[in-house]
């Protein structure tokens, strides 16, 4: 008799989204680089759903040099004017400014920690905040602590990082583990 893996609603039945799910959804990550590549996704996903930045993450991929926040730091204004032609990503004007502007902080942060991943991992004492959710609805869009380093990014000069996308942010990277009790992957993660 096959038992049904339990998992998190939010993916239902979408295939991209159940293998985001199972694989990279909490699982914390300490890589600056991945940690980029999810900050720059976050940032396009403002107002929109994950699922349309997920079906497109290949294209910023391509488009965003490989989430190389050293070479996006030094885009020229061409190089701009070209990403806001391409289809494949979303073409917001600001986004596309802000993939460079936080790359520039990106690397400010981390001549002054070590590494991004140290600065942000700090905020929870290096650990990942395990929540006990029952139900998606039971889940925050913000909270105090995104709050806090949602402010602190932006005196640092990052843009599109208010409290809902640095939370959005934290639950990608594994800062907070937000699988529902009843998930295969509360436990793993």
């Amino acid at each position: 008799m096959s038992r049904e893996i339990k998992r998190c609603t939010w993916p239902k039945d979408d295939a991209l989204y159940i293998e985001y799910h199972d694989k990279e959804w909490g699982v914390p990550v300490y890589e600056d680089a991945k940690i980029f590549e999810f900050l720059l996704l976050e940032t396009f996903q403002a107002g929109l759903s994950w699922i349309t930045i997920l079906r497109r993450r290949e294209n910023f991929r391509t488009a965003f040099d490989n989430f190389d926040y050293q070479k996006i730091a030094n885009y020229s204004d061409k190089k701009l004017a070209a990403l806001k032609l391409d289809a494949g990503i979303i073409r917001n004007t600001l986004k596309i400014k802000a993939a460079k502007t936080n790359a520039i902080a990106f690397m400010e942060v981390q001549k002054e920690f070590g590494s991004f991943s140290k600065y942000l991992w700090d905020f929870v004492d290096g650990k990942p905040v395990q929540n006990n959710f029952t139900s998606m609805g039971e889940m925050p869009a913000n909270t105090p602590l995104s709050d806090k380093i949602s402010e602190d990014l932006k005196s640092r000069g990052f843009k599109f990082v208010g409290s809902t996308i640095v939370y959005a942010h934290m639950q990608a990277m594994g800062m907070v583990n937000d699988h529902t009790v009843d998930c295969f992957r509360h436990t793993e993660v």
